[in-house]
């Protein structure tokens, strides 16, 4: 599984060109394949930065192994991990507020019925993803 790292980059280099040849011989496409290319280019740039960056973190690992123990200690460390959870909390509580306000704004641009379902329902999965892991912990605990 380790090794497999090596491989996103090849990866994402090859769905961004897939993509890129896609929009460049399709011509007048009609459906799917309207957005199918688009959707090649951006999930390979993504799958390549990542690809790319693990590479060259696992290369500054090994040639700093101190270096490396050092972030390996400080991703564990209790405190880095409280301060985490603390910023994820509160991007979390923005996120509610300003997702409602797109979707309330969405909603009087008259968009398509069916963004707007997609956006409330995603919308509410979130909301029912948080209660249901805040049950879990308050069981829990």
């Amino acid at each position: 599984m380790k090794r497999m790292i090596y491989l996103l980059p090849f990866v994402g280099v090859a769905l961004l060109a897939v993509g890129v040849y896609f929009i460049k011989t399709l011509e007048n496409p009609q459906g799917i394949l309207q957005v199918l290319p688009y959707l090649f280019v951006g999930v390979g740039c993504v799958i390549f930065g990542y690809g790319m960056g693990e590479v060259i973190l696992r290369q500054a690992m090994k040639r700093a192994p101190d270096a490396a123990k050092q972030l390996e200690i400080d991703r564990k460390d209790e405190r880095n991990l409280a301060v985490s959870s603390q910023a994820k909390a509160k991007a979390y509580d923005m996120m509610v507020y300003v997702f409602l306000a797109l979707i309330i704004s969405v909603s009087m641009m008259g968009t398509d019925l069916s963004v707007l379902l997609l956006m409330v329902f995603a919308y509410l999965s979130i909301l029912v993803y948080n209660s249901y892991h805040r049950i879990k912990f308050f069981r829990e605990m």
